[in-house]
């Protein structure tokens, strides 16, 4: 029988029995949660252990792993080979590239980038990466937590508050400006957070928090998250494929593939989710659209804001 083969031409890499092939698409963690069912006992425990405050958790020793996890060092060896690693010291340095990468500035993203550049003109290179940026995010997304976030974004009876980060702020933006017009109750929240506490003094239960958090995280966003969770909101996070540390207690999670040619991350395929997210609110509350829409046409030629096409 002939060998598989990769597009490269070389052949697939054997993985012995009891492990499984690791994706440099998906996290550690992405892999210890995939792998839960078929833990034992005591690796299912330690697997808990290092989710739990994931990444800081993973990067002691592994006496001090085994002991914060209250299992044995051989469990902890077991564990990883069962997730498709070679041993102990492969798991740690595949989390110490998850954190270079994540914490990557955008210098140092630009030479990695630059390092591995095909020949192919910008315009292809970005392309390519960005269709499959589409393809990767889209394969991630269930339909049925796409469906969650648009009825919370529906809910009259809540206020929508929407947040962005420091380059996600214009995405952020781009969703107040349509959901404005789709229904009331809606708040751009401002990106100073000396200012948040005044917006938090509204918030209250079954109100709904967009957040738009990629690498590298702020500080600020989880805090403001925590405080709506604390007054019992529903959480609605746009990330990226490393997580915010948002991801631990939002309602819905869109991951989003951000990696492009460039010292920037992408904000194309999460516009494209925040695009279909609008489109899919405003079918399902149409009425109430039509009437906003029918209303706003009325004030904007009051305000003659657009010029008269000529006759």
């Amino acid at each position: 029988m002939r060998d598989k083969r990769r597009s490269d031409g070389g052949k697939v890499p054997k993985i012995r029995k009891g492990e499984r092939a690791l994706s440099t698409d998906t996290t550690v963690q992405d892999t210890i949660r995939a792998s839960f069912e078929r833990l034992t006992p005591s690796e299912r425990q330690l697997a808990q252990a290092l989710t739990s405050h994931y990444p800081m958790s993973a990067l002691g020793s592994i006496t001090t792993i085994a002991q914060q996890a209250g299992v044995s060092t051989p469990t902890v060896v077991r564990m990883v080979r069962k997730l498709g690693f070679k041993g102990f010291p492969d798991f740690q340095a595949r989390i110490h590239e998850e954190l270079e990468t994540t914490l990557s500035t955008p210098i140092a993203k630009h030479d990695r980038w630059a390092n591995d550049a095909p020949d192919a003109h910008v315009l292809n290179r970005f392309a390519e990466a960005t269709i499959a940026n589409l393809r990767e995010t889209l394969s991630g997304i269930r339909t049925s937590d796409f469906d969650h976030a648009r009825d919370l974004l529906k809910d009259l009876r809540n206020h929508v508050y929407i947040v962005g980060g420091r380059i996600t702020k214009s995405v952020a933006e781009y969703l107040f400006t349509h959901c404005q017009v789709i229904r009331p109750n809606v708040t751009l929240i401002a990106p100073t957070p000396s200012t948040w506490p005044h917006y938090a003094l509204n918030m209250k239960a079954g109100d709904v928090l967009v957040i738009f958090d990629i690498r590298r995280y702020e500080r600020e966003i989880e805090t403001l998250n925590r405080i709506a969770a604390e007054r019992g909101m529903h959480t609605i996070l746009f990330t990226d494929r490393w997580k915010s540390p948002v991801t631990k207690t939002a309602t819905v999670v869109f991951r989003v593939e951000t990696e492009v040619p460039s010292a920037w991350d992408s904000s194309v395929v999460m516009l494209f989710v925040v695009e279909a997210l609008i489109e899919a609110l405003q079918s399902s509350a149409w009425k109430t659209t039509r009437d906003r829409m029918k209303d706003l046409e009325g004030l904007l030629e009051t305000s003659q804001l657009f010029r008269k096409p000529r006759v």
